[in-house]
């Protein structure tokens, strides 16, 4: 079968023991980067928290090879002890984990998702955001107007987003979100679980200034955006009746607002 293993965002002893379980039996390794994983499987050896070293196959899987990865290793999936991970955290988020998940749906391969370390989870718990919802929204596209798309889309949403963002990429994201919305809530994790995790939550134009000041841009970051607060108001037929619309506009209006048909409705705005 397939297994999906989270591995630590940096701090070794987050590893689980189903996780270590899943290591030592596995055949082969889909990776993101195959040093990356065997680094990792070293530094649990050396301390003693992986009993022995396995004796698997080392292969990259990422979004630059999936599909043909894919194609080479189907058959393998459905009799070998597979375990499929990402560099950090929960594989199938933000990396091309999905490729994997959906083959195995179409196939009847048996998988499973272990639970562990997720950096969109741990960095939310930590926002103090109050209102329990959130997206996340990965990376924003690199540039042009895909990225500023989804960058509106976020600020105007309700819902708090998680993103995630490159170090060398960060201080444009904060001056982008500075430049629409200055007073925007924003809670920026940095080096989760490692030994210069740090967080800091301010206005966007503050957390700017802040981070400027110290040149605290460098390390890996997940930044949460606290959603737009809605200025809803309740819109009744009387004032649609006071409004200056056409009359055909103004019935269309008040059928959806009170219901019924819009032709009645006309009528009687008509004989008023």
């Amino acid at each position: 079968m397939l297994t999906f293993v989270p591995t630590p965002l940096g701090n070794l002893r987050d590893i689980t023991l189903r996780a270590l379980d899943s290591f030592e039996s596995a055949t082969l390794f889909l990776c993101e980067d195959t040093r990356v994983t065997r680094r990792l499987l070293s530094l649990l050896r050396e301390r003693e928290i992986l009993n022995e070293m396995p004796e698997a196959e080392f292969l990259s899987f990422h979004e630059h090879n999936g599909p043909a990865r894919l194609k080479e290793i189907a058959r393998r999936l459905a009799s070998e002890h597979v375990v499929y991970v990402s560099d950090a955290g929960m594989p199938g988020i933000s990396d091309p984990g999905q490729l994997l998940v959906e083959y195995c749906q179409k196939e009847g391969i048996d998988y499973d998702v272990l639970p562990g370390p997720s950096a969109v989870t741990v960095a939310y718990a930590a926002s103090g955001f109050p209102s329990g919802k959130f997206l996340f929204y990965g990376f924003l596209p690199r540039k042009g107007p895909q990225r500023k798309a989804a960058l509106e889309e976020i600020l105007r949403s309700e819902w708090d987003t998680v993103l995630y963002e490159a170090p060398h990429r960060l201080e444009k994201l904060l001056e982008e979100i500075a430049e629409r919305d200055g007073e925007r809530e924003i809670f920026a994790a940095k080096e989760l679980s490692k030994q210069h995790q740090h967080y800091d939550r301010g206005s966007a134009a503050t957390l700017l200034k802040r981070l400027r000041e110290t040149k605290g841009f460098r390390g890996e970051w997940v930044l949460v955006v606290s959603g737009k607060v809605q200025d809803w108001r309740a819109l009744y037929a009387e004032d649609l009746y006071d409004m200056d619309l056409p009359p055909k506009v103004k019935a269309k209006l008040l059928a959806r607002l009170e219901g019924g048909k819009a032709s009645d409705w006309y009528r009687k705005i008509l004989e008023a």
